[in-house]
C-alpha cells in the first residue's frame, strides 16, 4: 500500500491508534458483502465498535468471561502433559498414525513473551520441521505473521500439527460440544473460518522460505468436547472454500487505493478522544460522516459486523429490499426498495419492461390479498 493511501487511511481513523488485525477480525473479513464502508473501516484501522455506539447503534459484541473461562479450561486440559490427550485423540478419534511426538511450546522464548521474538523462533522450528530436521510434531500457540493491506498481523494459533499425511494441520480447539458427531454449524463454520487465517499465514511463511504452500493441508482438525462430558473428542473440517474466500478478502484491502479514491475530501471517522477516552465530536456529525459512504447491508451482518446496527438503520430508512435478506432480494431483480414493490404491486407506478413480468406477479398477489381480506380470512 503506497504513502498517499496510507495517508488517506490515517486521516479516515484520525486521532486514535490503529487497531491490529487478529485472526477473529480477519476472519470477519470473509463474511463483508462487498461494503465499501466496512472496507474503509477495517483498511484504516478504525473502531468499529466504538464508532457504531458513538453514533447511536452500540453493537453487543464480544465474548463472555464464562465462555472465555471454560474454553481456556478445556484448552489447558487438552494441552497438559505435553498434549497427552490430544494426542490420545488425534490416534482414536481420527485413526492417525503418530508413533512419536515432539511437543514444543512457543507461548514464549527463554521468558520473551514479545510477538516478534516469538515469531521468530516459530519460523526457526517449523521451517526446521518442513524441511525435516526437526523432530517436533505438536507446535503448541505458535505466533504467525502475515502483512494483511502492508501492516503486520500477529496470529496465534492453538495448535500446529505436523506430520498428519506428511502435511502440517491446524488444530482449533473449541469449547462448544460435538454431539452425536455433530456441532452447531455457526460454531463450526466460525471456528474453521478463523483457522484459514492461520492456513493463508503458515503458507505465507513457508512461502518466503520457498517451500510449497501445499505442505499446508486446508482441512482443519477441530477439537472439542464430546456429548455432555469434558472428554475431548476430534473432527476433520474441509476448509478449502473458506481459505479461498479469505484469500480473496485480502486481496481486495491490497486494492483499498481503489475505494480511498471515492471517498469525499476530508471526511473522517475521528472520534476525537480526550484524556479519558470519551468522544468529544457531536454524534450527529460522526453520523453525518458515515452517512456520506455506501454500504451493504444483509441481515447476516448482524452475526459479524460491529457496524450492522448503523447500517441496518440506513436499509430500513431507505426501505431498501436488502433488510429482507438475499433470498427476497434475489426474488425482486431489478426492484430495489419496499416502496417500488408496493407501487407495482398497486399499479401506481410504471414497470420497466425488465419489471413488467414480476409487476404482473405483484399485482396478482395484491389481488389475492384483497380477496381475502374481504372474506375475512386475513387480517
Amino acid at each position: 500500500m503506497n504513502a498517499p493511501v496510507d495517508e488517506r487511511l490515517a486521516a479516515l481513523r484520525g486521532s486514535a491508534k490503529r487497531l491490529d488485525y487478529n485472526a477473529r477480525s480477519l476472519a470477519a473479513l470473509q463474511n463483508n458483502p462487498r461494503c465499501t464502508l466496512r472496507a474503509l473501516l477495517d483498511a484504516s484501522g478504525s473502531d468499529k465498535a466504538a464508532i457504531a455506539a458513538h453514533a447511536g447503534h452500540p453493537s453487543p459484541f464480544g465474548q463472555s468471561v464464562f465462555a472465555l473461562a471454560r474454553g481456556n479450561a478445556f484448552e489447558t486440559m487438552v494441552k497438559d502433559n505435553g498434549c497427552a490427550e490430544l494426542v490420545r485423540v488425534l490416534r482414536e478419534t481420527l485413526q492417525l498414525t503418530l508413533p512419536e511426538v515432539g511437543y514444543e511450546d512457543l507461548n514464549n522464548v527463554g521468558g520473551d513473551g514479545r510477538a516478534a521474538v516469538r515469531h521468530d523462533r516459530t519460523a526457526q522450528v517449523l521451517l526446521q520441521a518442513a524441511r525435516g530436521d526437526g523432530d517436533s510434531t505438536l507446535f503448541d500457540h505458535p505466533m504467525l505473521r502475515l502483512q494483511v493491506g502492508g501492516h503486520e498481523a500477529f496470529l496465534e494459533p492453538d495448535l500446529v500439527a505436523f506430520r498428519i499425511d506428511g502435511r502440517f494441520h491446524i488444530l482449533e480447539i473449541k469449547s462448544f460440544p460435538i454431539l452425536d458427531g455433530q456441532a452447531d454449524p455457526t460454531q463450526v463454520r466460525a471456528a474453521t473460518t478463523q483457522a484459514c487465517a492461520y492456513i493463508i499465514a503458515l503458507r505465507d511463511l513457508l512461502a518466503r522460505a520457498g517451500i510449497d504452500g501445499q505442505a499446508v493441508s486446508d482441512t482443519v482438525v477441530l477439537v472439542a468436547p464430546k456429548d455432555f462430558t469434558n472428554r475431548p473428542t476430534a473432527a476433520f473440517v474441509d476448509a478449502r472454500k473458506q481459505v479461498a474466500a479469505l484469500s480473496r478478502q485480502l486481496s481486495r484491502i491490497e486494492r483499498i487505493g481503489d475505494l480511498v479514491d471515492l471517498v469525499p475530501e476530508g471526511l473522517t471517522f475521528d472520534l476525537d478522544l480526550d484524556e479519558e477516552q470519551r468522544s468529544r465530536r457531536p454524534a450527529g456529525e460522526l453520523a453525518a460522516s458515515l452517512d456520506r459512504v455506501l454500504v451493504t447491508y444483509r441481515p447476516d451482518c448482524l452475526n459479524h459486523c460491529e457496524m450492522a446496527f448503523y447500517c441496518r438503520s440506513r436499509a430500513r430508512a431507505e426501505a431498501s429490499l436488502d433488510v429482507l435478506g438475499p433470498v427476497v432480494r434475489e426474488q425482486f431483480g431489478g426492484i430495489d426498495t419496499t416502496t417500488m414493490v408496493m407501487g407495482l404491486a398497486h399499479g401506481e407506478l410504471q414497470p420497466s419492461e425488465a419489471q413488467s413480468e414480476m409487476a404482473d406477479a405483484l399485482r396478482h398477489a395484491a389481488r389475492l390479498r384483497a380477496e381475502l381480506e374481504g372474506l375475512g380470512g386475513a387480517a
